[in-house]
Protein backbone atom coordinates (compact mmCIF):
# COMPACT_ATOMS: atom_id res chain seq x y z
CA UNK A 1 0.00 0.00 0.00
CA UNK A 2 2.90 2.34 0.72
CA UNK A 3 4.68 1.83 -2.60
CA UNK A 4 1.84 3.14 -4.81
CA UNK A 5 1.42 6.15 -2.51
CA UNK A 6 5.14 6.86 -2.68
CA UNK A 7 5.07 6.52 -6.46
CA UNK A 8 2.12 8.93 -6.81
CA UNK A 9 3.81 11.42 -4.48
CA UNK A 10 7.06 11.21 -6.46
CA UNK A 11 5.16 11.77 -9.70
CA UNK A 12 3.41 14.77 -8.19
CA UNK A 13 6.68 16.25 -6.97
CA UNK A 14 8.30 15.71 -10.38
CA UNK A 15 5.36 17.38 -12.11
CA UNK A 16 5.44 20.33 -9.72
CA UNK A 17 9.19 20.67 -10.18
CA UNK A 18 8.84 20.63 -13.96
CA UNK A 19 6.07 23.23 -13.82
CA UNK A 20 8.19 25.43 -11.56
CA UNK A 21 11.15 25.25 -13.96
CA UNK A 22 8.87 26.11 -16.89
CA UNK A 23 7.49 29.12 -15.03
CA UNK A 24 10.99 30.35 -14.17
CA UNK A 25 12.06 29.94 -17.79
CA UNK A 26 8.96 31.81 -18.96
CA UNK A 27 9.64 34.72 -16.59
CA UNK A 28 13.29 34.84 -17.67
CA UNK A 29 12.41 34.74 -21.37
CA UNK A 30 9.81 37.49 -20.93
CA UNK A 31 12.54 39.93 -19.89
CA UNK A 32 15.65 38.50 -21.54
CA UNK A 33 14.37 38.10 -25.11
CA UNK A 34 13.28 41.77 -25.56
CA UNK A 35 16.60 42.87 -24.04
CA UNK A 36 18.54 40.72 -26.51
CA UNK A 37 16.52 42.14 -29.41
CA UNK A 38 17.25 45.72 -28.29
CA UNK A 39 20.96 44.94 -27.94
CA UNK A 40 20.99 43.42 -31.43
CA UNK A 41 19.25 46.48 -32.90
CA UNK A 42 21.71 48.88 -31.23
CA UNK A 43 24.68 46.80 -32.36
CA UNK A 44 23.35 46.69 -35.92
CA UNK A 45 22.81 50.45 -35.84
CA UNK A 46 26.44 50.90 -34.72
CA UNK A 47 27.72 48.64 -37.49
CA UNK A 48 25.75 50.50 -40.17
CA UNK A 49 27.20 53.84 -39.05
CA UNK A 50 30.79 52.58 -38.74
CA UNK A 51 30.93 50.47 -41.90
CA UNK A 52 29.35 53.12 -44.11
CA UNK A 53 31.18 56.01 -42.39
CA UNK A 54 27.96 57.98 -42.06
CA UNK A 55 28.51 61.51 -40.68
CA UNK A 56 26.79 62.31 -37.36
CA UNK A 57 24.56 65.03 -38.83
CA UNK A 58 22.95 62.38 -41.08
CA UNK A 59 22.87 59.36 -38.75
CA UNK A 60 24.69 59.51 -35.42
CA UNK A 61 25.84 56.29 -33.80
CA UNK A 62 24.32 55.02 -30.54
CA UNK A 63 27.40 56.18 -28.61
CA UNK A 64 27.02 59.72 -29.95
CA UNK A 65 23.31 59.74 -29.10
CA UNK A 66 24.00 58.52 -25.56
CA UNK A 67 26.71 61.16 -25.08
CA UNK A 68 24.30 63.84 -26.34
CA UNK A 69 21.60 62.57 -23.99
CA UNK A 70 23.97 62.95 -21.04
CA UNK A 71 25.32 66.34 -22.18
CA UNK A 72 21.91 67.84 -22.98
CA UNK A 73 20.10 66.26 -20.04
CA UNK A 74 19.38 69.61 -18.30
CA UNK A 75 17.51 70.77 -21.42
CA UNK A 76 15.86 67.48 -22.34
CA UNK A 77 14.80 66.60 -18.80
CA UNK A 78 12.86 69.86 -18.44
CA UNK A 79 11.16 69.23 -21.79
CA UNK A 80 10.36 65.67 -20.69
CA UNK A 81 8.72 66.95 -17.51
CA UNK A 82 6.58 69.38 -19.50
CA UNK A 83 5.45 66.67 -21.94
CA UNK A 84 4.67 64.23 -19.13
CA UNK A 85 2.71 66.89 -17.26
CA UNK A 86 0.41 67.42 -20.26
CA UNK A 87 0.16 63.65 -20.75
CA UNK A 88 -0.78 62.99 -17.13
CA UNK A 89 -3.36 65.76 -16.98
CA UNK A 90 -4.93 64.62 -20.26
CA UNK A 91 -5.11 61.03 -19.01
CA UNK A 92 -6.74 62.09 -15.74
CA UNK A 93 -9.33 64.25 -17.47
CA UNK A 94 -9.99 61.56 -20.09
CA UNK A 95 -10.46 58.95 -17.36
CA UNK A 96 -12.87 61.05 -15.33
CA UNK A 97 -14.85 62.15 -18.38
CA UNK A 98 -14.82 58.75 -20.09
CA UNK A 99 -15.90 56.77 -17.02
CA UNK A 100 -18.53 59.33 -16.05
CA UNK A 101 -20.03 59.43 -19.52
CA UNK A 102 -19.91 55.63 -19.81
CA UNK A 103 -21.87 55.31 -16.55
CA UNK A 104 -24.40 57.79 -17.89
CA UNK A 105 -24.67 55.76 -21.11
CA UNK A 106 -25.27 52.56 -19.12
CA UNK A 107 -28.14 54.18 -17.25
CA UNK A 108 -29.89 55.58 -20.31
CA UNK A 109 -29.94 54.11 -23.80
CA UNK A 110 -31.34 57.36 -25.19
CA UNK A 111 -28.32 59.28 -23.89
CA UNK A 112 -25.97 56.68 -25.40
CA UNK A 113 -27.71 56.81 -28.77
CA UNK A 114 -27.57 60.62 -28.71
CA UNK A 115 -23.96 61.26 -27.71
CA UNK A 116 -21.91 58.17 -28.60
CA UNK A 117 -21.77 59.11 -32.34
CA UNK A 118 -20.26 62.47 -31.35
CA UNK A 119 -17.53 60.64 -29.43
CA UNK A 120 -16.86 58.52 -32.52
CA UNK A 121 -16.55 61.69 -34.64
CA UNK A 122 -13.95 63.07 -32.20
CA UNK A 123 -12.03 59.81 -32.41
CA UNK A 124 -11.90 59.49 -36.20
CA UNK A 125 -11.13 63.17 -36.91
CA UNK A 126 -7.34 63.75 -37.15
CA UNK A 127 -6.12 65.97 -34.35
CA UNK A 128 -4.02 68.03 -36.77
CA UNK A 129 -7.26 68.98 -38.53
CA UNK A 130 -8.95 70.00 -35.28
CA UNK A 131 -6.05 71.98 -33.82
CA UNK A 132 -6.43 75.10 -36.04
CA UNK A 133 -9.93 75.58 -34.60
CA UNK A 134 -8.66 75.02 -31.06
CA UNK A 135 -5.90 77.53 -31.76
CA UNK A 136 -8.50 80.15 -32.70
CA UNK A 137 -10.82 79.75 -29.73
CA UNK A 138 -8.35 78.91 -26.92
CA UNK A 139 -5.72 81.43 -25.86
CA UNK A 140 -3.81 79.47 -23.22
CA UNK A 141 -1.07 77.28 -24.72
CA UNK A 142 -1.26 74.66 -21.98
CA UNK A 143 -5.01 74.40 -22.46
CA UNK A 144 -4.53 73.89 -26.20
CA UNK A 145 -2.13 71.02 -25.65
CA UNK A 146 -4.32 69.51 -22.95
CA UNK A 147 -7.44 69.56 -25.16
CA UNK A 148 -5.60 67.88 -28.03
CA UNK A 149 -4.16 65.14 -25.83
CA UNK A 150 -7.55 64.65 -24.14
CA UNK A 151 -9.37 64.19 -27.46
CA UNK A 152 -6.97 61.42 -28.46
CA UNK A 153 -7.10 59.61 -25.09
CA UNK A 154 -10.80 60.00 -24.33
CA UNK A 155 -12.45 57.53 -26.69
CA UNK A 156 -10.68 54.26 -25.68
CA UNK A 157 -11.73 54.74 -22.06
CA UNK A 158 -15.29 55.67 -23.00
CA UNK A 159 -15.80 52.80 -25.46
CA UNK A 160 -14.14 50.11 -23.32
CA UNK A 161 -15.92 51.15 -20.13
CA UNK A 162 -19.27 51.33 -21.92
CA UNK A 163 -18.68 47.84 -23.34
CA UNK A 164 -17.76 46.53 -19.89
CA UNK A 165 -20.80 48.05 -18.20
CA UNK A 166 -23.05 46.48 -20.84
CA UNK A 167 -21.31 43.10 -20.55
CA UNK A 168 -22.49 42.22 -17.05
CA UNK A 169 -24.02 38.74 -16.82
CA UNK A 170 -27.72 38.95 -17.68
CA UNK A 171 -28.59 36.15 -15.27
CA UNK A 172 -26.93 38.03 -12.42
CA UNK A 173 -28.71 41.18 -13.55
CA UNK A 174 -32.03 39.32 -13.37
CA UNK A 175 -31.10 38.05 -9.92
CA UNK A 176 -30.40 41.58 -8.71
CA UNK A 177 -33.74 42.67 -10.13
CA UNK A 178 -35.48 39.72 -8.43
CA UNK A 179 -34.11 40.75 -5.05
CA UNK A 180 -35.22 44.34 -5.58
CA UNK A 181 -31.80 45.94 -6.01
CA UNK A 182 -31.83 49.57 -7.02
CA UNK A 183 -30.06 50.95 -10.09
CA UNK A 184 -27.25 52.27 -7.89
CA UNK A 185 -26.81 48.93 -6.14
CA UNK A 186 -26.77 47.06 -9.45
CA UNK A 187 -24.24 49.52 -10.84
CA UNK A 188 -22.00 49.37 -7.79
CA UNK A 189 -22.03 45.64 -7.08
CA UNK A 190 -22.48 44.15 -10.56
CA UNK A 191 -21.82 46.47 -13.49
CA UNK A 192 -18.74 48.32 -12.21
CA UNK A 193 -16.85 45.13 -11.21
CA UNK A 194 -17.76 43.56 -14.56
CA UNK A 195 -16.48 46.65 -16.39
CA UNK A 196 -13.20 46.91 -14.46
CA UNK A 197 -11.09 44.69 -16.80
CA UNK A 198 -12.46 46.54 -19.84
CA UNK A 199 -11.76 49.92 -18.24
CA UNK A 200 -8.19 48.96 -17.33
CA UNK A 201 -7.59 47.72 -20.87
CA UNK A 202 -8.82 51.03 -22.25
CA UNK A 203 -6.68 52.89 -19.71
CA UNK A 204 -3.52 51.15 -20.95
CA UNK A 205 -4.37 52.18 -24.50
CA UNK A 206 -5.27 55.72 -23.47
CA UNK A 207 -1.98 56.13 -21.58
CA UNK A 208 0.05 55.77 -24.76
CA UNK A 209 -2.42 57.78 -26.82
CA UNK A 210 -2.32 60.69 -24.36
CA UNK A 211 1.46 60.85 -24.83
CA UNK A 212 1.03 60.72 -28.61
CA UNK A 213 -1.61 63.45 -28.43
CA UNK A 214 0.61 65.67 -26.30
CA UNK A 215 3.59 65.26 -28.64
CA UNK A 216 1.51 65.83 -31.80
CA UNK A 217 -0.07 68.91 -30.24
CA UNK A 218 3.38 70.27 -29.39
CA UNK A 219 4.50 69.70 -32.98
CA UNK A 220 1.47 71.53 -34.38
CA UNK A 221 1.52 74.34 -31.82
CA UNK A 222 5.28 74.83 -32.03
CA UNK A 223 5.42 75.83 -28.37
CA UNK A 224 8.70 77.39 -27.32
CA UNK A 225 10.21 78.88 -24.21
CA UNK A 226 10.00 77.66 -20.63
CA UNK A 227 6.98 75.43 -21.19
CA UNK A 228 8.29 73.69 -24.30
CA UNK A 229 8.22 69.91 -24.50
CA UNK A 230 10.22 67.23 -26.26
CA UNK A 231 8.48 67.82 -29.59
CA UNK A 232 9.74 71.40 -29.72
CA UNK A 233 13.25 70.20 -28.86
CA UNK A 234 13.07 67.82 -31.83
CA UNK A 235 11.96 70.66 -34.13
CA UNK A 236 14.67 72.95 -32.76
CA UNK A 237 17.35 70.29 -33.18
CA UNK A 238 16.18 69.66 -36.75
CA UNK A 239 16.65 73.32 -37.65
CA UNK A 240 20.17 73.18 -36.21
CA UNK A 241 21.02 69.84 -37.86
CA UNK A 242 21.64 68.45 -34.37
CA UNK A 243 20.49 64.98 -35.31
CA UNK A 244 21.94 63.40 -32.18
CA UNK A 245 19.69 65.54 -29.98
CA UNK A 246 16.71 64.60 -32.15
CA UNK A 247 17.44 60.93 -31.54
CA UNK A 248 17.97 61.56 -27.83
CA UNK A 249 14.60 63.30 -27.51
CA UNK A 250 12.92 60.54 -29.51
CA UNK A 251 14.43 57.91 -27.19
CA UNK A 252 13.07 59.81 -24.18
CA UNK A 253 9.59 59.89 -25.73
CA UNK A 254 9.74 56.14 -26.39
CA UNK A 255 11.02 55.44 -22.88
CA UNK A 256 8.24 57.56 -21.39
CA UNK A 257 5.63 55.65 -23.41
CA UNK A 258 7.03 52.30 -22.27
CA UNK A 259 7.11 53.48 -18.65
CA UNK A 260 3.49 54.64 -18.83
CA UNK A 261 2.40 51.30 -20.27
CA UNK A 262 4.33 49.31 -17.63
CA UNK A 263 2.94 51.37 -14.75
CA UNK A 264 -0.65 51.01 -15.98
CA UNK A 265 -0.14 47.28 -16.66
CA UNK A 266 1.18 46.81 -13.12
CA UNK A 267 -1.77 48.72 -11.68
CA UNK A 268 -4.15 46.59 -13.73
CA UNK A 269 -2.51 43.38 -12.51
CA UNK A 270 -2.59 44.47 -8.87
CA UNK A 271 -6.28 45.35 -9.12
CA UNK A 272 -7.37 42.18 -10.94
CA UNK A 273 -5.02 39.53 -9.56
CA UNK A 274 -7.27 38.48 -6.66
CA UNK A 275 -10.45 37.84 -8.61
CA UNK A 276 -10.24 38.05 -12.41
CA UNK A 277 -9.13 35.15 -14.61
CA UNK A 278 -6.98 37.31 -16.87
CA UNK A 279 -4.66 38.09 -13.94
CA UNK A 280 -5.07 34.89 -11.92
CA UNK A 281 -3.98 32.80 -14.89
CA UNK A 282 -0.62 34.58 -15.10
CA UNK A 283 0.17 33.82 -11.45
CA UNK A 284 -0.46 30.09 -11.75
Amino acid sequence: MDEPAEAWRAMGEAEASGRSRAERFDRLARWLLPLLVVVAIVFGWHLVVVVNEIPPYILPGPGTVFATLVKDWPILSGALVNTLAITTLALIVATLGGVGLAILFSQSRLVEYSFFPIAVVLQVTPIVAVFPLINIYVDNTTAKLLICAWIVAFFPILSNTTLGLNSADRNLHALFHLYGASRWQTLRHLRLPAAMPYFLGGLRIAGGLSLIGAVVAEFVAGTAGFGSGLAFRIIEAGYRLNTARMFAALILISAAGVAIYLVLSLASHLILRKWHESAIGRER
